[in-house]
């Protein structure tokens, strides 16, 4: 019991680095995106963090097996390249104690996963689908930069501003699209400024001068019009398609199991196989870990980075394909478990003759 907590204590602290350096990496990814949309008025700055989290959390159920594999590699390999293995050998601690420690940290978070990819990424999706149809109508026009041409989600909203001497201050030549239903509206203006909002949530609201105003019908062209206006405000904010449509990453677990349809069933099987994932990964860092004699402990490091990235890239493929009906429902996206643990199987068995602590 000794040997086996000193063993998951020794995964473990690798394990915590590793995730962290990991989320930190993909939240800096991910607020990039974010950050650019905001400096163009496109999304309003009160929402970034929000979103980030919502990221963090859907990107776990990658994250936590990738950093369980390679703090497993790195580990063993330390313990083996210090001889402590060989020590634990003369002790006769037995080899299925390591395999005992790193089954129960991957078991638990195996759990950890399923948690995350059965019941809190949907909902993690289903709040960043809901704040990206509240925010899309949002459009700050201080913000945006002159000579770029700003488009809403559906081609519902365009806006273009000619020249503009610094942020916050009046637009001049600014060029305005409204698509409605049944007509759309076109507006060239001299000037143009934003004017205060009363809320933070309130639509936003612009101010233009020396309008020339074009609208054309859908349908009866004859009933087209144009006319000029001295003032006119608008707001350019507006409903770019309603709410969005259904989605299967965004629906509940107990939906997917009810339902037939390729989309949900590849989308399910995705959600059931990261908890295998993970255990198969943990496990599989133990065979590549060991090195011989005078051999670098992270000489097999590149090698275990291509077989983690070529299988991630076999079960996201196989998602693919199961929703475009080119793989049926069964096997699924198994076949791509079933291989690394074949792989698995493979590299305990060559090891085995020789699987010990001893150098």
């Amino acid at each position: 019991m000794i040997i086996n907590r000193y063993l998951v204590r020794e995964l473990s602290k690798p394990l915590v680095a590793i995730l962290g350096i990991l989320v930190a990496l993909f939240a800096s990814y991910s607020a990039t995106g974010f950050l650019s949309d905001a400096v163009d008025g496109l999304l309003p700055t009160g929402a970034i963090m929000e979103l980030i989290g919502l990221k963090i959390l859907i990107s776990l159920e990658v994250l936590i097996p990738a950093s369980l594999y390679i703090s497993v590699m790195l580990s063993f390999a330390r313990l083996y390249g210090e001889s402590e293995f060989a020590a634990m050998s003369a002790l006769r601690v037995k080899p299925a104690t390591m395999m005992r420690a790193v089954l129960t940290l991957s078991g638990y978070l195996a759990l950890v996963v399923a948690v995350l990819s059965l019941f809190a990424r949907p909902l993690a999706y289903q709040k960043l689908h809901e704040i990206a149809g509240r925010t899309a109508g949002l459009i700050d026009v201080d913000s945006m930069d002159a000579g770029s041409f700003y488009v809403g989600r559906h081609g519902t909203r365009v806006i273009f501003l000619g020249h503009r001497d610094g942020p916050g201050l009046p637009a001049r030549d600014v060029f305005l699209k409204l698509q409605y239903s049944d007509r759309t509206e076109i507006v060239y203006a001299r000037l143009a400024h934003m004017l205060p909002q009363a809320t933070p949530d309130s639509a936003s609201q612009v101010y233009l001068s020396d309008d020339h105003i074009y609208e054309i019908e859908r349908e009866n062209g004859q009933s087209d019009q144009s006319w000029q206006a001295q003032g006119l405000v608008v707001s350019p904010d507006g409903d770019d398609g309603g709410q969005p449509g259904y989605s299967a990453v965004a629906a509940s677990s107990r939906h997917l199991a009810t339902s037939s349809a390729i989309e949900d069933v590849a989308e399910l099987q995705w959600r059931l196989s990261t908890p295998v994932s993970t255990l198969l990964l943990g496990l599989l860092g133990i065979p590549l870990s060991r090195t011989r004699p005078r051999q670098s402990k992270h000489s097999r490091f590149a090698t275990a980075i291509l077989i983690y990235f070529g299988y991630y890239l076999l079960c996201t493929s196989a998602r693919t394909w199961v929703q475009h009906g080119a793989i049926g429902t069964l096997p699924g996206i198994w076949w791509a478990p079933l291989l690394l643990a074949l792989f698995l199987l493979s590299a305990l068995y060559k090891q085995a003759p020789r699987f010990s602590f001893t150098r």
